[in-house]
């Protein structure tokens, strides 16, 4: 499928792509997020989001117009979840203050550890309420009775116990939708950081062995949806907060469709088909949608 210019945005990198993804193709526009379902899991995700500046407080008051739109049910976030250094004198600037009205609205957010997070310590998020990491650096989530699972990981310390444990969840997950979350990608086309390759060999053999989907990353701080890579659909979703504005290397061979002129965040809509999603930017513009059968 051929990119086109977004009639949203005019900026160089703004690009609709509207696409399903089965078996590698592409096929048919996507038409999702018109109604609430009962039988769907719908949720947002964010990736780099923890600086309380106006990025960030831009991005939370989209959600929320989301969220009063059609609601969702909680927010992912792919790490870097309060800057600058992950403690929990930040917590009040980097989240409660730029994210009230969602959790006024009991909206839980479910987050992972990303490399800031951790430069002050693991225990400060790890131990705070209102992240639901139940103490733990890494952990799952289940969803919609079988529907979804996911897979919330520490990519800033991949051990054998941790991949021990993950190897055990996917084996004995019964859900229709393996979702895997961590900070670092193992595909990006950003500049700055790129693929995490020595995680890629740790983390993709379990992949693919036990059906993950779908993942989403962090830490590059640009949106990009890659090329199917064995089967699996990998979503950088790193600029929450913070954009790192020409960072896409539109020469890379792994990118599908990339976005780095503004913040954004993700909506993603589940049901036993499909996983529907629209990357939405600062300024409310849809920049990529598309399905995942």
């Amino acid at each position: 499928m051929k990119e086109k210019a977004s009639s949203l945005i005019t900026r160089r990198q703004a690009l609709l792509s509207i696409a399903t993804i089965s078996a590698g193709a592409f096929i048919k526009p996507s038409s999702v997020f018109c109604s609430p379902v009962k039988d769907k899991l719908r949720f947002a995700v964010i990736g780099d989001w923890g600086t309380g500046d106006r990025d960030a407080s831009a991005i939370a008051s989209q959600m929320f117009a989301a969220h009063q739109r059609t609601p969702f049910d909680l927010v992912i976030s792919a790490g870097d979840s309060v800057y600058p250094n992950g403690s929990g004198r930040y917590f009040t600037k980097a989240f409660e203050q730029p994210f009230a009205a969602l959790l006024k609205d009991q909206i839980n957010f479910y987050t992972v550890l990303g490399n800031h997070d951790v430069e002050a310590g693991r225990q400060d998020q790890c131990q705070y309420p209102l992240f639901n990491m139940g103490g733990q650096n890494y952990y799952k989530l289940e969803r919609g009775d079988g529907l979804a699972e996911f897979f919330m990981l520490d990519s800033t310390d991949f051990d054998s116990s941790q991949a021990t444990w993950l190897e055990g969840s996917l084996r004995a997950s019964k859900a229709k939708w393996k979702i895997a979350v961590f900070h670092h990608p193992i595909y990006s086309s950003g500049k700055k950081h790129g693929s995490a390759l020595g995680l890629r060999r740790q983390l993709e053999p379990l992949l693919t062995r036990y059906g993950v989907k779908v993942t989403f990353a962090g830490h590059d701080h640009i949106y990009e949806r890659t090329k199917l890579q064995q089967g699996v659909q990998h979503f950088v979703t790193g600029a929450g907060g913070k954009i790192r504005r020409g960072d896409v290397d539109l020469g890379s061979s792994i990118r599908e469709t990339s976005f780095d002129e503004e913040s954004h965040f993700m909506l993603i809509e589940v049901d036993d088909k499909q996983v529907s999603f629209q990357a939405i930017s600062e300024t409310g513009a849809v920049v990529d949608t598309g399905s995942i059968a």
